[in-house]
Parts: C-alpha cells; sequence; structure tokens
C-alpha cells in the first residue's frame, strides 16, 4: 500500500520541513487540497457534512496554489510523488491547465498525479464567469483535453466547451500524467470507472464502509470495458492510521491512503510534533504494511 500524507491545512512555513520529513521517511508522496477563495458569504452546502458546513477550513485557512507549490516542492525532495486532492479542473481552462501540469511533471521526472474533482463551491465559479450548472460536462471534456495535448503531437479539438485548430504543446512528460477523479456521488464513481486512471475517496469511517463503493467502482468499470486497465483507489480513514485497518484496506482492493496532519494533531502544531507523529506512522505503519 502506498502512504500518501496530505499536507492540506499545514502552516505555509512549515511545509518545506514537513516534505523533506516526509521524503526521509519513506512515505509515497504529498497530497495537496485546491480553492481560490473563502466566501464571507456561503451559499454553497459542503458535500461531506451532515450540515454542510465546511468542517475543516475558515477564512484564514491557506490555500497556496497548486502548481507552484508542487514545483517548488519537487524542487527540494528526491523520489516524493505529489497529488491534487483535489483540484478543481471544471473550474479552469484545460489548456493552461495542460500547460502547468506538463512544465511541472517535466521538470520533476513525472512525479505528478492530477486528482481532480468537480468542485462544490458555486461562488468560487462566479467568480471566474464559470457555469457551475456544466461543470459535469466540462469536467469531461477538460480530461479529453488534456490527455490530447500531453501527447506533445499536433491535435485538435473542437468540443461544446473547448475549440481549437491543430496545435502542439511542449514539452510533456516521458510518461502520461495519471488522472484520479475525486468524490463518492454517482457521478463521480462514473467518472472514475469512464475516465480515471484511479479513485480518491472523501474519507470512510472503517475498511468496511468503503468496501461497497470500492466494489461499485469495479462494477462500472467492468461496464465501461475498462477492468483489465491500470487504476489505483486511494482511501482515507477516520482517525490515526493503525495497521490492522489499512491491512483490511488493503485487502479490499485500495492502494493508497492518505489524511490530513490537522485531523490528527489540531489546526496548529509545531514541526517537531510533526516529525514525531511522521515518525511513528513510518516505523509503526509503512514499514509493517
Amino acid at each position: 500500500m502506498r502512504f500518501w500524507q496530505s499536507i492540506a491545512f499545514v502552516e505555509p512555513e512549515q511545509i518545506f520541513d514537513v516534505a523533506r520529513i516526509c521524503d526521509e521517511l519513506g512515505f509515497h508522496g504529498l497530497m495537496l487540497s485546491d480553492h481560490l477563495l473563502h466566501f464571507e458569504q456561503l451559499g454553497s452546502r459542503y458535500p461531506y457534512s451532515a450540515d454542510g458546513t465546511p468542517p475543516s477550513f475558515t477564512p484564514e485557512t491557506p490555500w497556496p496554489e497548486s502548481w507552484s507549490l508542487i514545483a517548488a516542492l519537487a524542487a527540494i525532495t528526491a523520489r516524493l510523488r505529489f497529488f491534487t486532492s483535489v483540484y478543481i479542473l471544471p473550474l479552469r481552462n484545460p489548456v493552461e491547465v495542460a500547460k502547468a501540469t506538463s512544465s511541472v511533471a517535466t521538470l520533476c521526472d513525472g512525479r505528478v498525479i492530477l486528482g481532480a474533482g468537480a468542485g462544490w463551491m458555486k461562488e468560487e465559479f462566479d467568480v471566474l464567469g464559470v457555469d457551475f450548472r456544466t461543470r459535469g460536462q466540462r469536467f469531461d471534456e477538460c480530461i479529453d483535453v488534456l490527455r490530447k495535448l500531453w501527447t506533445g503531437e499536433m491535435v485538435e479539438h473542437h468540443g461544446r466547451f473547448f475549440d481549437f485548430p491543430r496545435v502542439q504543446m511542449r514539452p510533456v512528460p516521458r510518461r502520461p500524467i495519471p488522472i484520479y477523479i475525486g468524490g463518492k456521488s454517482s457521478a463521480a464513481l462514473r467518472r472514475a470507472a469512464r475516465l480515471g486512471d484511479g479513485w480518491l475517496a472523501p474519507g470512510f469511517p472503517t475498511p468496511e464502509a468503503a468496501a461497497p463503493v470500492l466494489r461499485r467502482i469495479e462494477a462500472l468499470r467492468t461496464e465501461a470495458g475498462r477492468s483489465g486497465a491500470a487504476f489505483n483507489a486511494i482511501v482515507p480513514l477516520s482517525g490515526p492510521p493503525q495497521l490492522e485497518p489499512l491491512k483490511r484496506l488493503r485487502d479490499l482492493g485500495a492502494d493508497g491512503y492518505g489524511a490530513p496532519l490537522s485531523f490528527i494533531l489540531g489546526p496548529t502544531s509545531t514541526v517537531e510534533q510533526k516529525r514525531t507523529y511522521l515518525e511513528g506512522v513510518a516505523n509503526n505503519v509503512i514499514a509493517k504494511l
């Protein structure tokens, strides 16, 4: 099982230290979250809490821009991979996303996974003038555009939302950038099965709670004729990582795990507190999985 460490909500001045520590200790990679803005008046409902209120962030929560942060972290680490968890893909123009991701992936020898989600915060879409209602269709077309441009060949695209003549983008990485789809709605699971190289769950209380969803994705992949294609599932669990639940999760078909440090250590902690926790995870969980 690959062990990812989420650095969502980590104090910005500590992010480089945490990355170096994870690189030293044998973590597979780091997961980065994505939002543009925090709104004083938020009408959108957060889909993963009972009352629709985001439980994990406030107006003061930092959201570093994903691709510039990945580029900086890749430059100070030797083997860590980087995974956006999740990048709100239909909020952006895929041509610009293709350029940013292919540039970063080329410079860090492909240590990048694009974890993409449809988004839930309508207000962000409104600020950028993007239609929130059509984000699902835009999402699918964005993936098509990205994969065309990442080939590095002369390509064209004529779709509902994006249109361009024959063009070529360089540089592109030596290997295709994997796209993992985030979310556990029916639409997200279908998209992961049809178009994704993997799936990122928003989190489950136990491995057994994740089991029906993992089976559902596998059934959808079979329906889509993709059961033989490579596919990875990253499934966070509530609470601190423990060896036996993670073994059960692995046996159910998940091959990755990750959760924010703040969920375990609280909203603020020192670098040394983070190091102590991460060393415990490396010695007591990663080394024994």
